[in-house]
């Protein structure tokens, strides 16, 4: 998943919300019935997934770029908790996903400051996997998309699921995971 032009996304369309007369845009309307809906299906697919992080991420954005499994990014990408310049609070399962990349200090530093997060301070966090040169990182998604498509398949299902589930699972639970044995192999 990549973006468009010049960004990655800039978040949820705010001023595309339907009003009731009575008061102000129902942002949540959107996030619930488009937003959320696509980030549980992308939580639940059956291969690993890449994002090509390419420029801006904010906002709901963000939380769509977080859901690759590898997150790749251009040197002049960034990242963006925006939601305090606008009065909201995260979105997208940003409160979920932040914590368990950066540790809690640095995801409450990132949506309560509203800073934009450089893509070579978020590879240090740990929060991406991997910068390339701007013009570099669509071929090098490509290349990276086409090894783990021609990889074993069925194994990395397995290990995307597993990862996937060890957020809720005790260590305990997670020594006693382990994908059917007619699984292993391709």
């Amino acid at each position: 998943m990549t973006g468009a032009g010049r960004g990655f996304s800039a978040g949820a369309n705010l001023q595309a919300q339907p009003r009731d007369s009575s008061g102000p845009p129902d942002a949540g309307h959107v996030l619930e019935t488009r937003y959320h809906p696509l980030l549980r299906r992308l939580r639940e697919l059956p291969m690993p997934f890449i994002t090509a992080v390419n420029g801006a991420a904010a906002g709901v954005g963000m939380s769509f770029a977080l859901m690759g499994d590898l997150v790749l990014c251009a040197r002049s990408a960034y990242f963006l908790q925006a939601f305090r310049r606008i009065g909201l609070v995260p979105d997208g399962g940003s409160t979920w996903i932040l914590p368990r990349l950066i540790g809690r200090a640095r995801a409450m530093e990132l949506s309560l400051l509203g800073e934009r997060l450089p893509a070579e301070k978020a590879l240090e966090w740990g929060l991406i996997n991997r910068v390339y040169e701007d013009g570099q990182l669509m071929d090098e998604a490509k290349k990276l998309a086409h090894d783990l498509a021609t990889g074993p398949t069925i194994s990395l299902r397995l290990i995307r699921r597993l990862y996937w589930e060890s957020n809720e699972n005790s260590y305990e639970q997670a020594v006693e995971s382990r994908a059917p044995v007619a699984a292993y192999g391709r």
